[in-house]
């Protein structure tokens, strides 16, 4: 590893220890506290917002929290221009270091389950990029694969930018109605969002589960004893 790739893999550990001695990651959890240091800091909390989420969501820290946060402490159109900003910003941090640093390392770690989508990298990069965007949004493993991929730097971008157009502003927009709604449900809501998830992942999983062994069953018939 070239000294250039030792000093980013150094500059982004001190900035995670930075921000756990700065007690960010507690703040994170405190939303009233966090809401208010912001809207206290003005401008500088736009940076703020920006540059932590930047920072930290391509190395583990969830996306969501700070999209579901923004329409919660500014109003929506403002949470929006930062979701934005904040999201294509993490997105650039995953893919360049992924490529351009930790490249090998990454590459033999990412999942199998991304691999499927290598061909169609290569051949509809634009398209695939904005479809697995537009569905699955900013996990940290999905930046690490366009980084390794065959995609270009700017084919990512543009079609990164397009993908999140939808999911973000529905989130700004109706992210805080959401969040008061869900205060004050009845317990019965939470049973019962709570026994449709866990049906519903029960029959993806039956589903595969299925799937697999019909993919299997040819297979089998056609082997000669």
């Amino acid at each position: 590893m070239g000294k250039t790739k030792i000093a980013a893999v150094l500059g982004v550990a001190a900035l995670l220890v930075a921000a756990w001695q700065l007690g960010v990651f507690e703040r994170l959890g405190a939303p009233d506290e966090l809401r208010r240091t912001l809207l206290e800091l003005g401008a500088w909390g736009y940076l703020a917002f920006v540059g932590a989420y930047a920072v930290l969501q391509p190395f583990g820290l969830p996306g969501t929290v700070f999209i579901w946060a923004a329409p919660l402490i500014w109003p929506w159109p403002v949470a929006f221009g930062l979701s934005m900003v904040g999201t294509m910003a993490a997105s650039v941090v995953g893919f360049s270091f992924a490529r351009f640093v930790a490249r090998d390392w990454i590459a033999a770690r990412i999942p199998a389950r991304f691999r499927k989508y290598d061909e169609a990298v290569a051949r509809r990069g634009f398209v695939t990029v904005f479809v697995l965007r537009l569905v699955f949004w900013m996990p940290p493993l999905l930046h690490a694969f366009f980084g390794v991929s065959k995609v270009g730097f700017w084919v990512h971008f543009w079609a990164s930018l397009a993908g999140y157009v939808l999911p973000l502003l529905i989130v700004s927009y109706f992210g805080e109605a959401v969040f008061d709604a869900l205060k004050g449900a009845p317990v019965a809501v939470w049973v019962a969002l709570g026994a449709g998830v866990v049906v519903s992942a029960l029959g993806v999983w039956l589903y595969r589960r299925r799937r697999g062994r019909t993919q299997r069953a040819p297979a089998e018939t056609t082997e000669v004893p």
